[in-house]
């Protein structure tokens, strides 16, 4: 299974956004491309092509979600089947993707841990174990733990924690047992995100 294998504040510098989900993001000290030009490469940024911010648009999706470029095209083609509008319904698989549900319950810091947590058998889907990190969740899933692993040092404190996050509203969380619950699709402001997902639709409609 393809990997990507890039440093990620590095991928961050690139897009000059925050996609890592870090409290120590690089692009908080150097918000400048990595390079050997280093700050001289901000101020001579070049002038892009509609076809080139198509494609930066399309680079953070996919750097975000931590998703390769076959998988991503699949999500497009899933989401332009549907009646309506293919901008939002691209976000909606995106944000359904397990790894992510994980990561936007609290349960992991940033979506390479949530990533982690699934692929080590960490996450259930309605009480039964389920390691794939693409696994789309539906509406009424309830994600949890295995109890056997809520000893582990990852998860320490995890339920005082919890207590403090704000989980978005297509969610709900009990901290007290660590779980969560799709209670509906992602819709208005939860589609917001660090990039233009319409730039996306014209990227692939060329």
């Amino acid at each position: 299974m393809g990997k990507t294998l890039k440093t990620t504040c590095k991928m961050c510098r690139r897009e000059g956004v925050s996609l890592c989900g870090k409290e120590k993001c690089a692009l908080k000290r150097r918000a400048y491309p990595p390079g050997v030009h280093g700050p001289a490469q901000a101020m001579k940024k070049p002038r892009l092509s509609s076809y080139g911010l198509q494609l930066r648009e399309k680079q953070k999706a996919k750097r975000l979600y931590n998703v390769m470029e076959r998988q991503f095209s699949r999500y497009f083609e899933m989401a332009s089947q549907k009646k309506g509008n293919t901008a939002d319904f691209l976000i909606q698989v995106l944000e359904r993707r397990l790894d992510n549900v994980v990561y936007r319950l609290g349960i992991g810091k940033t979506r390479r841990q949530a990533r982690q947590m699934v692929n080590h058998c960490f996450v259930t889907v309605n009480g039964e174990s389920v390691n794939i990190p693409s696994f789309s969740v539906k509406v009424g899933d309830v994600i949890g733990i295995k109890e056997n692993k809520k000893t582990k040092g990852l998860l320490t404190g995890m339920s005082e924690r919890l207590k403090s996050v704000d989980a978005p509203r297509w969610l709900s969380l009990d901290s007290a047992i660590i779980s969560g619950k799709v209670t509906s699709l992602p819709e208005g402001e939860d589609l917001k995100t660090v990039f233009d997902p319409t730039l996306i639709v014209e990227f692939y409609s060329r």
